[in-house]
């Protein structure tokens, strides 16, 4: 089995694009959730999201038309960019048969369906262009990103909802450690849209104001929107060619509920299992881990059952690692998000540093943990986990080590 290292990363995110500002942005609290401009939300009772704004997405989209690509497929596009760039790899190097894509998504491109809906009531069937049928499928995104960049190897899209990015780079991780791929491009993208948006209002999910995650007055999630897009690459090519290393892909878990479509197992089994599995797959147990990523969304429910969940598996030892939620500052950025998380994992190991949750004002004694609160703290982590856990009770832990020989 080779050995898979992060050796680039870009990020599109609501507190701002490419790696240095998304950083600097979680480094020092910002948030990037504000008043909803997408679209109307007056008939909504929830008026806020974290939104990508500025973007241009013809400063990434060059082989395509950016006017023919759904606005998901735009960002995990520019994200691909983005993280091609900062790893300085020579794509003309390694055959392209040889290059993948592997994404994960919650909803695909759900603004053309909006749009189908939209002319066909407005003008009946006539009135509907084709090309909502051919770009709404979520297998769009992994194939525009391929066609963007001439990857003519595996190309997969993930759609295990909110768990679909760590899903995406694990399968990513499989395909170049079984030597079945020598270089992958993986993460995930979701766009804000009015489909997921009243989704989560109707199952009154919505924070009114703020996410709190683990905060005892927490009230809910907030929508957002982003894409995350990590290199992956065998250690030996990476040192090789003289390649900064992130963080080494130690190993990943992944499990399901069986119990509710939207309701997660109230024993915390799923992402018990998932932990446990990604720490069997890296070879290291619950006194190796050094920091925790957390799913976080900031309902009663979730962060609640994700305490359980740490607190079972590392017993006294879960009070004294170190967790946090950055969606508290982007919003929950749908399949997106924890490939964007594990971006922030991989600067978390480079720099020593782990990002705050914000909002969070009086600890939930329900969760116990240690949420670091509202300030980046300075633990120069070793090894973590990033865990995401989804509606269908998909659950997926991914773990993350500082890269050593």
């Amino acid at each position: 089995m080779r050995r898979v290292v992060i050796t680039g990363v870009g990020v599109v995110s609501p507190v701002g694009t490419g790696k240095d500002v998304f950083w600097n942005a979680l480094m020092t609290g910002k948030s990037g959730i504000g008043p909803v401009t997408a679209f109307d939300s007056t008939a909504y009772a929830a008026h806020i999201g974290g939104e990508v704004r500025d973007f241009d997405p013809a400063l990434y989209v060059t082989k395509q038309k950016p006017q023919d690509l759904g606005r998901a497929s735009q960002l995990a596009i520019a994200a691909a960019r983005l993280a091609f760039g900062d790893s300085s790899i020579d794509l003309g190097g390694i055959p392209r048969r040889r290059i993948g894509v592997s994404m994960g998504t919650t909803s695909g491109e759900p603004l053309f369906v909006e749009e189908y809906n939209d002319k066909l009531h407005a003008g009946g069937p006539d009135a509907v262009p084709a090309h909502c049928f051919a770009r709404y499928p979520c297998h769009v995104m992994p194939a525009h990103v391929a066609i963007e960049f001439d990857l003519q190897g595996p190309s997969i899209m993930i759609p295990t909802a909110c768990a679909a990015g760590n899903y995406a780079i694990g399968y990513g991780f499989d395909l170049i450690r079984t030597g079945r791929a020598d270089l992958m491009i993986a993460g995930g993208a979701d766009a804000f849209s009015r489909i997921p948006y009243l989704g989560f209002a109707r199952l009154g999910a919505i924070a009114p104001e703020r996410c709190q995650p683990f905060d005892k007055n927490r009230k809910g999630m907030i929508p957002g929107e982003g894409a995350g897009m990590l290199v992956l690459e065998p250690l030996d090519t990476a040192l090789a060619r003289g390649a900064k290393i992130y963080a080494e892909v130690l190993g990943y878990g992944v499990s399901c509920d069986a119990h509710h479509m939207t309701a997660a197992h109230p024993d915390a089994d799923g992402p018990i299992r998932a932990m446990s599995a990604a720490m069997l797959d890296a070879g290291v147990t619950t006194d190796d881990i050094d920091y925790l990523c957390a799913h976080g969304t900031g309902t009663p429910t979730n962060d609640r059952i994700e305490s359980l969940a740490v607190r079972t598996l590392f017993g006294e030892r879960a009070p004294k690692v170190p967790m946090s939620s950055i969606k508290s500052m982007l919003g929950h950025t749908m399949g997106a998000a924890s490939a964007i998380e594990a971006i922030a994992c991989a600067l978390a190991l480079d720099t020593g540093w782990i990002p705050p949750t914000i909002n969070h004002e009086e600890p939930d004694p329900d969760c116990g943990l240690d949420i670091v609160p509202n300030h980046a703290r300075q633990t120069n982590p070793r090894v973590l986990l990033n865990n995401a856990y989804a509606f269908g009770g998909n659950n997926a832990s991914l773990c993350l080590g500082r890269f050593s020989n």
